[in-house]
């Protein structure tokens, strides 16, 4: 008996856009095997942490009952698990026995499939690359039902194919990666001011031997204070440099009370007067030019999962983030001329996030990093805002970058040749949506 579907109102973290689809749920993979030949445009899909039209369509292969873990080689630090499993799950088992992701994005409430499907990179990038560096082996299931294993060693170029492919070579059923060895659940954090983007730029090629390093980037500034940031870098703590509160337990991670936003903010609340408020705040609350501190990992690495639900702080009408990286040569005057556009258009991000990457893997044709500087920005969406992204898309052109596909909501497909690779998705087994109305989806 084929499983049956749920149909519901679908979207993403961002709240933007929404589509009706057909939900098709289940822990056995002979469920999906007999579904696929009966239904087209499907696409697999995990916890819906993605900001755009990732995995949106009119039918929907849901990863979420296909959650467990399979193996563990404590000793070389090696995990097996199904994709549908979430990070914060993975970290729970493996952080008591002294390991941690490899890569982390900035939340944990992603699956492992989606962190693979979108090769999400972290803090480390410049380090030690996106996610799928770590990758092992995939188990995938073909859009004609067969299971297919993949690595480096067996059908190699559909394994590269798949990580950063946005699930369109399959359906994730496992995947098998190395994991980073760890002393504490805690980082030596720096924090450090910079006045303007030339400032911001110094500090991170002079945080090149850090682990890990972001920036929280002031969007509305301008004149010489264009671009003031807050970098935050980091290395894992060892347990003779933690506190002597934290020693006795080293790698448990301090728990923390999570808040949930009951309701959506008025969409009134969030505009350029409130973003200008919360910047000043946010840059001033740190009186001292640096200062250093031993931070928890969850509080460096998913600062926003304190709070459930944030993304209602947007409104009902959702936001969009839109993410791109420039090449490393023409990343400040790109920057610049960014920065630019969102000020004059009055379009402050609350979250605005700069990150220096290293250089992209060749191995990955479809992932998005590659050398060279990428900003992150929040926007809640209204109608005008599709002008503003246009003309960022044009700029990301211009200077030769990429858009992250796991966060686009509004490009247009034909810009996909250009800012991704020059190549395009061809020859995978699913389809995606296609509406003129709303942008969801690309004609792939």
């Amino acid at each position: 008996m084929v499983i049956k579907a749920d149909v519901k109102k679908v979207f993403n973290w961002g709240r933007y856009p929404v589509v009706e689809a057909r939900v098709f749920e289940s822990d056995f993979i002979k469920d999906y095997q007999e579904l696929l030949p009966l239904e087209s445009g499907l696409i697999p899909r995990g916890n819906g942490r993605s900001y755009g039209d990732a995995s949106l369509s009119k039918c929907i292969l849901s990863s979420l009952k296909m959650d467990k873990l399979l193996s563990f080689d404590q000793e070389e630090g090696v995990l097996e698990a199904q994709s549908g499993v979430l990070l914060s799950k993975i970290i729970s088992f493996i952080l008591p026995k002294g390991y941690f992701l490899p890569v982390t994005p900035g939340t944990q409430w992603v699956t492992l499939g989606g962190a693979v499907a979108a090769d999400v990179h972290g803090k480390n990038h410049h380090k030690e690359g996106s996610f799928g560096r770590h990758v092992l082996s995939i188990k995938l299931m073909r859009g004609n039902g067969e299971l297919v294993n993949c690595s480096r060693e067996e059908n190699e170029e559909l394994f590269f194919q798949t990580i950063g492919g946005m699930g369109l070579t399959g359906f994730m059923l496992s995947v098998k990666f190395r994991l980073k060895k760890v002393e504490t659940a805690y980082i030596k954090e720096q924090r450090i001011k910079a006045a303007n983007l030339e400032e911001i730029f110094t500090l991170f090629e002079q945080s090149a031997d850090y682990t890990y390093s972001v920036a929280w980037i002031d969007c509305l500034q301008k004149g010489l204070g264009l671009g003031r940031s807050i970098l935050m870098r980091g290395e894992h703590a060892k347990q003779n440099e933690l506190p002597a509160k934290y020693r006795e337990n080293p790698l448990k991670i301090p728990r923390k009370q999570v808040f949930r936003l009951p309701f959506y903010l008025p969409g009134f609340v969030l505009n350029n007067f409130t973003a200008r408020i919360f910047n000043a705040l946010y840059y001033g609350k740190q009186r001292k030019q640096a200062v250093k501190c031993i931070t928890p990992l969850n509080t460096f690495f998913y600062p926003l999962d304190v709070m459930k639900d944030w993304n209602r702080c947007y409104g009902k009408s959702g936001f969009v983030q839109y993410q791109f990286v420039l090449p490393k040569a023409k990343s400040y005057e790109g920057m610049r001329r960014a920065l630019d556009i969102l000020r004059q258009r009055h379009l402050g991000s609350f979250l605005a996030v700069l990150k220096l990457f290293g250089k992209g893997s060749r191995e990955f044709p479809y992932s998005f990093p590659m050398e060279g500087y990428t900003l992150a920005l929040d926007i809640k969406y209204s109608p005008r805002i599709r002008e503003t992204i246009s003309l960022l898309d044009q700029l990301v052109e211009e200077f030769e970058g990429r858009l992250y596909l796991a966060k686009d909501a509004l490009s247009k497909a034909s810009l996909l040749p250009s800012i991704q690779n020059d190549q395009k998705f061809t020859s995978f087994q699913f389809e995606r949506l296609q509406n003129g109305d709303t942008d969801t989806g690309r004609d792939l």
